[in-house]
């Protein structure tokens, strides 16, 4: 059987473009057919999240960084619902095909676990970009917040999508339950997208805590889309690049190979 999958890989030439894009796009049209889910309600809860702010604090917090504490609060919301979503746009449809058996129809087809890898995560960083597009579009509209350095922005939010959506296929893959599911994203997910400077500037930590965010992807992720969207950040966007590049990476390695050796995924 490995013999004649092999053969017909080959058969394709060294990339099955085809085949990898057929899975893209099914990982894209799968949260598209429901899309008052998953891009009207991560723009609705983001807008909730910046009211309740701006409600419980007042006009009388002082600025953060040089900047009102809403314009400094916006980035982060953004970047924040970003990873939510290229997370579980991955591990959900992951988990779910799991459960139901289907996964086989994805297994089963001529494609390298890369491919297979590379087709998830292209649905989880196309639902990231359009969400950061569609909050980034309600930001210039209701706060005027235009950005900065809008490619910066760009890069930070592919790598975010990338970087969530490549912990959110490990996770899928780890997870043989909906319960196994909900705790990694309780205990792992929701504590790297809040303790990571979304809410406050880390130059107000304690150092003990300042070193401990440091060491968190998603802060940099965080720190990257501030200093794209208002021109201020607590770290070099650039550090961050390739501190967020070399996070993908390692985790997209770690999934690839539990791909190819079929980890929790083949009897």
């Amino acid at each position: 059987m490995q013999n004649l999958m092999d053969h017909d890989a080959r058969r394709f030439g060294a990339v099955n473009w085809m085949g990898l894009y057929t899975l893209a796009q099914r990982e894209t049209l799968r949260f598209m057919a429901v899309w008052t889910q998953t891009l009207v309600a991560p723009l609705v809860t983001a807008g909730l999240f910046l009211l309740i702010f701006n409600i419980a604090i007042g006009p009388s917090r002082s600025n953060v960084m040089g900047v009102s504490f809403l314009t400094f609060l916006a980035p982060g919301i953004m970047m924040m619902t970003v990873i939510q979503n290229a997370f579980a746009n991955t591990s959900s449809s992951m988990v779910i095909a799991k459960v139901q058996g289907n996964i086989v129809d994805t297994l089963m087809p001529p494609l390298s676990p890369l491919e297979i890898m590379l087709g998830y995560l292209a649905g989880g960083i196309a639902r990231g970009i359009m969400i950061a597009f569609v909050v980034a579009l309600a930001l210039v509209l209701v706060l005027g917040i235009v950005p900065e350095y809008p490619l910066i922005a760009l890069i930070f939010v592919v790598l975010g999508g990338a970087f969530m959506g490549a912990l959110g296929l490990f996770a899928g893959i780890f997870a043989n339950k909906f319960d196994q599911m909900a705790a990694i994203t309780n205990f792992i997910v929701t504590p790297l997208a809040f303790l990571s400077g979304t809410f406050y500037s880390v130059q107000a930590l304690p150092p003990v805590l300042n070193r401990l965010i440091h060491v968190n992807p998603v802060f940099y992720l965080i720190d990257g889309l501030r200093y794209g969207m208002i021109g201020v950040s607590d770290s070099s966007p650039w550090l961050g690049m390739v501190i967020c590049t070399v996070s993908t990476l390692l985790v997209g390695a770690l999934t690839w190979q539990m791909l190819r050796t079929g980890y929790r995924l083949k009897a």
